[in-house]
């Protein structure tokens, strides 16, 4: 990897519908709806809105054969109503939904951790989407690895990568290369890894498949943006990813201006920054450079440590050479970059993209935003959470929210809103609110409690990954999420 510049790793060509993404094809955006897949009007108005949003490829949940027999008269209005949007389908659990909604999609996205290689099935797929020119997304989650690959890595980016090379490994001996690839995680340093454990494999490999970019269940509002931004603006600053989503529990054409902020933040790198001391960075092996444990905001002391400001249009690799150059390896420093933007939220992707790699990377002891033009206490806000974002210090609640989809059991949205004004003042905690158990009890492994649909109107709650109490009524859930947190001695008071 070249730590000095930005260049984009060189990938195939993947069509997806009308789409190109890889090969010299610019970064493409993505979504998902939240509308339930068998109700065709909804669906359709909603693939439409995302479209007009600036979106060109959306996926829809098809868990069952209904939904996956229905995406046929989707896509068939879809395209009655003069849109092209590329149309993919999220297949979990039934392995044979995937054949039903090749028939009619421009990709179909499958998990390893629910899917066989030893029984034809994939052999089968990958005929059937060559026959249609449908392409295939081999999508990993963090949070729903087998149980054999678990049993014998763990729940890890090792195991990750593992997972996601088996199936490489059978479309590479097939001969297809329509293949998109993806490592999700809710926590960013382990997304990160993953995702450069995975390209180091298959570079070893000789594999150019293009790559899909996210950070799953990031949750809502300015974190979740920050969030995403941080793990995403890792990769593309080592010129990793082809396509990207920032998963947000909100409508999902919420989530288009910040993944276009994200691309356009990109489209231009230049410079190049020598590094004389490459050994003292590691790309995939997480550890602290200096002896700061707790990285601080600009605000608050940091005598002694170097500050170090950016100043070209590729601040991360001219940050990284300037902290890997520096004559005392492990002195510690401060990171700083100016931004003019009127709009907070356009400052806090920036600098999530721009210093949270540093963070996430342990070369960074401090950040400094340099944001004249906003209040000194929101931006303080926003440094504290990109530490957050770059799990370094824990200073806010965290929620690892779902962004929903049509498997999702009740209204999250409105859910984790009425969470949040419960619980937001208990700032040691990360709360996991998922609206099913697809990728409910596993992506929210970090968490301390979980809340997770179980069935219609049913809440199950978790501490860490034990079930607690399963199929509570939804209106006394979140009474007993509380009562739950209370029992076990981490509630404390709101202050007056």
């Amino acid at each position: 990897m070249d730590l000095t510049t930005f260049q984009r790793r060189p990938s195939v060509e993947v069509r997806i519908g009308e789409v190109r993404i890889g090969g010299e094809h610019p970064i493409a955006v993505q979504s998902m709806t939240n509308t339930d897949t068998n109700d065709t009007a909804a669906s359709v108005a909603q693939i439409e809105r995302i479209d007009r949003a600036g979106c060109p490829i959306v996926r829809l949940t098809a868990q069952g054969r209904r939904e996956g027999e229905n995406l046929k008269n989707i896509v068939a209005a879809l395209r009655a109503d003069g849109y092209q949007t590329a149309v993919v389908a999220d297949i979990h659990f039934v392995p044979e939904v995937a054949s039903i909604a090749a028939e009619a999609v421009d990709k179909v996205r499958i998990n390893p951790g629910n899917y066989r290689t030893s029984n034809g099935e994939l052999e089968a797929l990958i005929e059937q989407c060559r026959e249609r020119g449908v392409a295939l997304r081999i999508g990993v989650n963090h949070g729903s690895l087998s149980k054999r690959i678990f049993d014998r890595y763990g729940d890890t980016p090792e195991g990750m990568v593992a997972s996601a090379m088996e199936f490489l490994d059978v479309c590479h001996a097939r001969q297809f290369d329509q293949v998109v690839v993806s490592m999700k995680s809710s926590n960013t340093r382990v997304m990160v890894a993953a995702y450069r454990l995975l390209v180091e494999a298959m570079e070893h490999a000789g594999y150019h498949y293009p790559i899909h970019l996210g950070v799953t269940e990031a949750g809502n509002g300015l974190e979740g943006r920050i969030k995403s931004a941080v793990g995403i603006g890792a990769l593309l600053a080592d010129g990793i990813g082809d396509t990207i989503r920032v998963s947000l529990t909100e409508a999902p054409e919420n989530e288009i201006p910040t993944a276009r902020l994200l691309v356009d933040h990109f489209g231009h790198r230049a410079g190049h920054f020598e590094v004389l001391h490459p050994e003292r960075y590691s790309p995939t092996t997480y550890r602290r450079r200096s002896k700061i444990q707790i990285p601080v905001t600009h605000d608050e002391p940091h005598e002694g440590f170097r500050l170090l400001e950016a100043l070209s249009e590729n601040p991360t690799a001219e940050l990284r050479a300037a902290i890997l150059n520096l004559e005392q390896a492990d002195e510690p420093v401060m990171v700083k970059r100016r931004y003019e933007d009127s709009s907070l939220e356009v400052v806090a992707v920036k600098a999530a993209a721009d210093l949270g790699p540093l963070l996430l990377d342990g070369l960074a002891d401090g950040v400094w935003i340099d944001a004249p033009q906003h209040d000194a206490e929101a931006i303080r806000e926003v440094e504290l959470m990109l530490l957050q974002a770059a799990r370094l210090r824990f200073s806010h609640t965290e929620y690892i929210a779902c962004p929903s989809c049509g498997r999702t059991l009740y209204d999250i949205e409105k859910t984790l809103a009425e969470i949040r004004a419960k619980t937001s003042h208990l700032s040691n905690l990360r709360i996991g609110v998922m609206g099913c158990i697809v990728n409910g009890p596993g992506e929210m492994a970090d968490a301390d409690y979980g809340y997770v649909g179980a069935a219609p109107g049913r809440i199950t709650l978790y501490k860490g990954r034990e079930v607690i109490e399963r199929n509570i009524p939804q209106e006394e859930a979140l009474d007993h999420l509380i009562a739950l947190i209370k029992a076990n001695g981490d509630w404390k008071e709101e202050r007056a």
